[in-house]
């Protein structure tokens, strides 16, 4: 019997060194220029405490949709892959992402991430995308100008009259001051700052499911006559009109505007470059109150077939822990866990909290031609803003980029 004991622990031991040794797997994610600055420190956390590694290749932006529809193409895609959350639907119709629903739903904090990430994400009921980073646009103003124009520097504007009302009275400041900036010639900026303003009153541009264009809707008119009447005022200057986004945020960091809409990383961007600017942040208004915002950002998708699912997976759950949430918001993203939103802030500058808030109940156009549509310089949402903004006929601009975007539409996968 003792033999026998000794004989089966011995073949014991040598079955258990026989077995293949586990080892660790690399998966690669691309990210676009914009999450430089925080996705590196992610990939770094999560490297250092998980034996799966992430390898992470930063793309530019103008070269990441190209580069990765050629490469899904070719066979040689990363395994998944941090894209703005307007083009997911694009990708998704053309079969290159995972499903990954069953997964998704399986989260115990899936009711909590960014709503409107996971709407661009889901493509005929099925989810290809989750979300990874965020921003949101907001209405800054700048206190000084505000106190010198004879306005109370803590209250910003609640709706358009009042937008304008201050506006004037910075503007009366003379010299090169302006009461109001936007970007009129960049199709992102506009409808990053503008639909807000349509959304809060009540209109779209876009139906929800997005097979439908929505232009001529009267909360559209009349947000575009806002901005006419500021811009025929002379409260805007005149340099706005030829500006494809250089001077989206520079404008405002000048120190020489009142009032402009912006994003969440202006926060970010004026505490640690321009921390003599002293402002403030609200909501984008609705023409009598209320309030939207655009929810921007990437998601997370993962390229359909990849052998390393497993690690892509425990990747993003780190990135949703309460560490990798944290590491986001110090470094430019919001957090898009809801639940999780005000812990992960709160060592941070109190004004992240409204455009955290902003984006939570923020919106994103749905389409599965989102770049042809409105992003494209060439397309008819920049067409129009240009004409209706600038030009003589503002009835024929609307209806023209209506009729336009229609047709895209229509040719579009749905």
């Amino acid at each position: 019997m003792r033999k026998l004991m000794i004989g089966l622990a011995t073949w014991l031991a040598t079955a258990v060194i026989a077995l293949p040794a586990w080892s660790a797997e690399t998966a690669t994610i691309w990210v676009r220029a914009d999450a430089s600055n925080f996705m590196p420190k992610v990939v770094d956390a999560f490297n250092k405490s998980h034996d799966n590694q992430i390898k992470l290749d930063i793309i530019p932006n103008a070269e990441i949709i190209t580069k990765y529809g050629a490469a899904a193409a070719g066979g040689t895609a990363p395994d998944a892959l941090s894209l703005d959350l307007i083009y997911t639907p694009a990708f998704a119709a053309s079969g290159q992402l995972e499903d990954i629903t069953d997964w998704a739903k399986s989260l115990p904090y899936f009711s909590a991430l960014s709503p409107a990430h996971v709407k661009t994400g889901t493509y005929h009921d099925r989810i290809y995308g989750l979300p990874f980073s965020a921003d949101s646009s907001v209405l800054i103003w700048n206190k000084k100008l505000f106190k010198k124009a004879g306005l109370d520097p803590e209250k910003g504007p609640a709706n358009w009259a009042e937008i304008e009302a201050d506006a004037e009275k910075i503007n009366a400041l003379g010299g090169n001051i302006k009461g109001y900036y936007f970007s009129g010639n960049c199709p992102g900026c506009n409808i990053f700052t503008l639909t807000p303003l349509v959304w809060a009153s009540g209109g779209d541009i876009l139906s929800e499911d997005g097979t439908k264009a929505t232009l001529e809707s009267p909360q559209l008119r009349a947000a575009i006559d806002f901005y006419r009447s500021m811009i025929k005022k002379d409260l805007v200057p005149a340099g706005a009109q030829s500006d494809t986004g250089a001077n989206f945020f520079a404008a405002f960091a000048a120190g020489n505007i009142g009032i402009s809409p912006s994003g969440a990383f202006a926060i970010g961007a004026l505490n640690t470059q321009y921390p003599d600017i002293d402002y403030g942040v609200t909501f984008l208004p609705g023409k009598d109150g209320g309030w939207s915002s655009f929810a921007g950002g990437d998601n997370f998708v993962v390229t359909k077939g990849t052998a390393k699912l497993a690690v892509v997976k425990q990747f993003l759950e780190f990135a949703y822990s309460i560490e990798g949430q944290t590491l986001l918001a110090k470094y430019g993203s919001l957090p898009v866990r809801g639940d999780i939103a005000k812990q992960a802030l709160k060592d941070l500058d109190p004004r992240y909290q409204i455009a955290a808030e902003a984006m939570a109940k923020g919106r994103t156009p749905y389409s599965t031609v989102f770049n042809d549509i409105i992003n494209s310089a060439n397309g008819p949402w920049n067409q129009m803003i240009g004409e209706a903004l600038y030009g003589e006929d503002v009835e024929a601009a609307i209806a023209t980029a209506q009729k336009t975007m229609q047709s895209i539409i229509d040719t579009a996968p749905q």
